[in-house]
């Protein structure tokens, strides 16, 4: 069929029709059968499009997006960076600058404004590049087949023809007609307002005038699978499906008015509507400040700038009052000098610029933010609640061994890494029963005992062999299935859930792969309905028809325990005729479970029966219940999932962060109390433990669930491995922990998990196998589904929390330096009468954001410490505003302060006979102001190191400058060359730092000695010998710093030994993670403030 020239995807379908392709089709698509749009759109139903005609496809018809997404838009990030306090307040200092003619104080004051609204408006800009890839990054997947294998893509790469599998939870990326569905429902109610999931027929066709409601053969764009499975071809993408062509109602922003609270006969009075235009006017002020918008960081540091400039302008008032509100120009600039020294103008660009970079590293560590919320939350986290299969193992499951009752136990060892190949691998056939088979040996002499156990069987012989059961057995294991396995070009490759493909594989090591014996022209079985895995009931079921004999049967797979809840009968080798099943024989398969479990094997029960063709007519339509019973068990497979190999030394790091972990998992008990053990999450010495501890440590979800809120706030212990979990225990669980004062991630991939993650503190969703729904409702995505991921974000959590409070406290420390040097200076009187500032307007002005702006942004790079994951989680009630933190910020501004004073005070009074001269705050005279103007450089000079040293102290805040990294905790620290090297590496690994102070001291001498800048700009002068003064206050700066640290580390070794008779990074760490469970009873934190000396 020839290709007729495709419209331009840019513009609008003003003549699109409903129903239709990208490039029109003969019909609309739901009046087609499948055949017939599969032909028209040139499409393969069985292996998908090839990868070469996929990408001229997206080339022809453009990305799949309604083209609509406002993406990042300069001129709002210009009008921000302009409109916000901060920036306001610096315009209010220019206008008044130049209002009282202080032309050169005005201007530089203006030309930090605009340098701060270039740099903010880049870093910003920067900011919003990022956080919009990773927004794509997120954006919902579609798994498509292309070239016959199954492809995770972005949605926006979907093209028409593309083949599409679509599964429960699943936003569907396109309009899509359907080839195959089974118990297939969408909910619509998006497009078409319909409340309930609509159930699709892929084989019926329908009218060209059927509305989008009715097309029962067509699942549509941005709608979700509510239930069960299907597969389909796409014919329509962005701007050409149905929700394109309402795509302007979609992209509808909310109002930002408050509505008007009205009586309910519609009516409101004049108050009423006060009270709304008032309240949106407060909005409006909120988010121009900043105190109602943002992270809850962010509204916290808006309304500090609030606080600091309410700061500000008493401090000016002060200076005002102390030279008798005279309204000379002097008094004036010096009022503007100190109220700009309360502002904390970088502060802001900073934070958008650590968080950036901490979205950036995330990527790099497989994390995706969603929610920058998540980046300051992650820090917090005290408690994980994570799955067990993908996340803490490979997902990658083999079939180790099976059982069937009458014939024995049959074993499969790999011989090779290919889970996918049927032929690799040998099969050991034992006639005893699992509970009966020693399958770890403790020594040579039971090894030799049990030697046999079996041999090395042929499945040829083994079916032969095998009877009925087998053949029985074998028929459950491929068509109670949907996984695909294939040969293709010499090599295996298998589609589906992991779970269902090592079934699938086992059952091909028979020669009963699905593809054979329901794939040929004349097919053994034909599908009549299928009803998929069910975290409630926990199985899946199908209703297959057997064509030789026109029959029906149902086959179930699923959890052991529901599985053989509703099996009456059993068959043996002795007989044909199934007995009947009793309790007994129920424990019976009970133990022979355990003790795959015991050898950490997934385990699931098969089971069939024959359905009465007279009287049980089963369709999609029959309820699950009149299926799902008297069934015929048939046996039981055990699936291995090896733990990854990073996950056991994660559970460990999380373990030395205090941080508790818990596995919620669907598997057995004894499954999951073997991986859990294997990894780390219980203890090894399980005998320190008292019994009633023990019996809360592991629980299955009905006992769990059986407990009332108070009874479970009794338990000497939350559980740290939750079996047979549903998605309701997870949301009791987080609230459990949350009654307990825990602060819980929570990790989910299930349409079912997203009460879950909303739930929880931190939702982690998985990348991979997890939904749209999941995605949707998490905070953060693993791009590899992997446990080690969530301990590297919550490292990379606490790392930007670090980062946040250093430069914030740098750059408050500095304003308190400021304020303080400058406010005691009004004591500093000239001869007439009018205070002399220590600090000139333009010198502060600089130091804000020049000197410091750059370190700043450094400590925003800063490395990790080397002791972040040995520490318990911070409280986020407290956040970076800690008790040590506010102290450490009046301490460090105050010996600041002190030294800036002492060095203006050693210049004027000890070397200078305290001559202050006349009118030295408006220009340099050479005979009356020679020594003000160099005691005010000599001050300027101390406070620029100061706020350079100052930066360098604060990377870590209790160790010492000299030994910011231990040897032993950093293998490359590079101490090659003695303490000096060492000392000079500790200082050149944050490099954007390092140079930023050497900026710093290299900017400080142009001010000093260039002419006319250094008299008119900066009001003060060269200066020579002052320089001792320079050093020594330099030299008593790190004495006054590295003394406070000391004390500090001696005060929180102190406090930490006292609490718990050890420092908390010193603890034995099972001690330390299964302090609760060792004592049997949770305890209040006690060391949450002590870990770090």
């Amino acid at each position: 069929m020839a290709k007729s020239e495709a419209p331009n995807p840019n513009e609008a379908p003003d003549k699109h029709v409903s129903g239709q392709s990208n490039r029109p089709l003969s019909r609309p698509a739901h009046a087609l059968t499948h055949e017939q749009l599969a032909a028209e759109l040139e499409a393969d139903v069985l292996s998908g499009l090839s990868t070469q005609e996929a990408t001229a496809r997206l080339e022809q018809y453009g990305q799949n997006d309604l083209g609509e997404e406002e993406g990042v838009q300069p001129l709002k990030i210009v009008l921000a960076q302009i409109a916000n306090a901060m920036t306001m307040v610096l315009i209010l200092a220019m206008a008044v600058s130049f209002g009282i003619g202080s032309w050169i104080e005005g201007g530089v004051v203006a030309a930090v404004i605009f340098l701060n609204v270039v740099v903010g408006f880049f870093q910003e800009y920067s900011a919003e590049k990022t956080m919009d890839s990773l927004r794509s990054l997120s954006s919902p997947t579609a798994n498509v087949v292309r070239a016959g294998e199954a492809l995770v893509v972005p949605s926006g790469e979907v093209v028409p023809g593309d083949l599409v599998e679509l599964k429960m939870g699943d936003t569907i990326p396109a309009d899509i007609r359907l080839i195959e569905a089974k118990n297939f429902e969408t909910d619509e109610a998006l497009l078409t307002g319909e409340s309930l999931p609509v159930r699709k027929r892929e084989k019926a066709t329908f009218d060209d005038a059927t509305g989008p409601g009715d097309r029962l053969n067509v699942v549509y764009s941005s709608s979700t699978v509510t239930k069960g499975r299907a597969k389909g071809v796409v014919f329509a993408t962005g701007t050409f499906t149905e929700i394109g062509a309402i795509a302007s109602a979609l992209h509808q922003k909310d109002s930002r008015v408050r509505p008007v609270k009205r009586k309910p006969d519609g009516r409101a009075g004049p108050h009423r509507y006060l009270e709304a235009y008032t309240l949106t006017l407060g909005d409006v002020m909120g988010r121009f400040l900043g105190v109602n918008v943002g992270t809850p960081l962010q509204r916290k540091l808006s309304k500090l700038a609030m606080l600091l400039f309410g700061i500000a302008v008493i401090c000016a008032i002060i200076v005002l009052a102390a030279n008798n509100f005279h309204t000379s120009q002097e008094v004036i600039i010096y009022a503007v000098a100190t109220g700009l020294s309360m502002i904390p103008a970088s502060l802001v660009v900073v934070l958008t610029i650590t968080m950036a970079a901490g979205t950036k590293r995330m990527v790099q560590r497989h994390v995706i933010v969603r929610n920058l919320k998540s980046l300051e939350a992650l820090g917090a986290v005290t408690d994980i609640c994570s799955d067990k299969t993908g996340t803490l193992t490979q997902g990658k499951m083999v079939a180790r061994g099976a059982w069937i009752p009458g014939l024995g136990t049959y074993s499969v060892e790999l011989t090779s890494s290919e889970p996918f190949n049927p032929t690799k691998g040998d099969i050991r056939f034992d006639e005893r029963e699992p509970h009966q088979i020693n399958f770890r040996p403790g020594s040579e002499k039971e090894e030799e005992a049990d030697a046999g156990k079996g041999a090395v069987v042929a499945p040829a012989t083994l079916l032969a062999n095998g009877e009925s059961q087998l053949e029985q057995f074998l028929t459950v294991a491929s068509l109670a299935n949907v996984a695909t396995v294939f040969k293709k070009e010499d090599a295996w490759f298998a589609r589906g859930d992991p779970t269902e493909i090592a079934i699938q594989v086992y059952a091909s090591r028979f020669g009963k792969n699905r593809l054979d014996i329901m794939g040929d022209a004349t097919p053994q079985w034909t599908e009549v309905a299928e009803y998929p895995f069910d975290s409630d009931v926990k199985r899946m079921s199908v209703i297959m028809k057997h064509n030789p004999t026109d029959t029906q049967w149902t086959f179930t797979k699923g959890a052991v325990e529901r599985v053989i809840r509703v099996c009456t009968h059993y068959t043996t080798s002795d007989s044909e005729t199934p007995i009947e099943m009793t309790d007994d024989y129920r424990h019976h398969i009970l133990r022979n479970m355990e003790v795959f479990a015991g050898l950490g094997l997934r385990v699931l029960a098969l089971a069939s029966r024959t359905l009465d063709t007279q009287t049980e007519i089963a369709n999609e339509d029959t309820d699950r219940n009149e299926i799902e019973r008297d069934l015929t068990f048939r046996g039981l497979i055990g699936l291995y999932d090896p733990p990854r190999a990073e996950s056991a030394p994660a559970v460990r790091e999380c373990h030395e962060a205090g941080i508790s972990v818990h596995m919620l998992t669907g598997d057995h008990p004894e499954t999951a109390k073997a991986i859990a053990i294997e990894v780390g999450i219980l203890p090894k010495r399980m005998e320190r433990i008292g019994a009633e501890v023990a019996r809360a440590m592991v629980m299955t979800a009905a006992q769990f669930d059986a407990l009332s809120d108070d009874e479970v706030d009794q338990l000497p212990v939350l559980p740290l491995v939750i079996a047979r979990c549903a998605p309701s225990t997870k949301v009791r669980m987080i609230d459990a922990l949350h009654r307990r004062g825990r602060f819980v991630a929570m990790t989910g991939d299930g349409v079912n998990d997203s009460p879950s993650l909303r739930r929880a503190d931190v939702g982690i969703a998985m990348g991979q196998s997890g939904s749209d729904v999941a995605k949707d409702a998490s905070d953060i995505v693993l791009t590899d589904d992997n446990f080690a991921s969530i301990v590297a974000a919550i490292e990379e959590g606490r790392r930007i929390f670090d980062n946040i409070q250093k430069f914030v406290l740098h750059v408050l420390a500095e304003n308190i330096a400021q304020a303080g040097t400058l406010l005691i200076g009004l004591a500093f009187k000239d001869a007439s009468g009018l205070s002399v500032f220590p600090l000139a307007p333009v010198e502060i002005v600089w130091i804000i954001m020049v000197t410091s702006g750059l370190p700043d942004m450094g400590l925003g790079f800063e490395a990790a410490v080397p002791d972040i994951m040995r520490r318990p989680p911070q409280s986020l009630r407290t956040g970076i505003f800690t008790a040590e933190f506010l102290i450490d910020m009046v301490v460090y501004g105050l010996w600041i302060a002190a030294l800036c004073l002492a060095s203006f005070v050693l210049r004027v009074y000890a070397w200078g006979g305290g001559d202050l001269g006349r009118n030295c705050n408006h220009g340099f005279d050479s005979g009356e102001c020679e020594t003000v103007f160099r005691a005010r450089a000599t001050t300027f000079a101390c406070l620029t190191w100061f706020a350079l040293f100052l930066a360098w102290e604060l990377v870590d805040m209790r160790r010492s400058f000299f030994a910011m990294y231990d040897e032993q905790e950093s293998s490359s620290s590079k101490r090659k060359g003695g303490p000096l090297m060492g000392w000079f590496w500790d200082v050149w690994r944050n490099r954007f730092l390092f140079w930023a102070i050497m900026f710093g001291f290299v900017s400080l001498f142009p001010t000093l000695y260039i002419p006319v800048i250094n008299h008119a700009v900066f009001k003060h002068t060269g200066i020579s010998w002052e320089w001792g003064i320079v050093f020594v206050m330099a030299g008593l700066f790190f004495v006054g710093v590295e003394a406070w640290k000391w004390a500090k580390r001696v005060f929180f070794r102190r406090t930490a030994k006292k609490k718990t008779g050890k420092v908390w990074k010193d603890m034995d760490i099972e001690e330390r993670v299964f302090a609760d469970y060792l004592s049997g009873a949770e305890s209040d934190g006690g060391v949450a403030s002590g870990g770090r000396d």
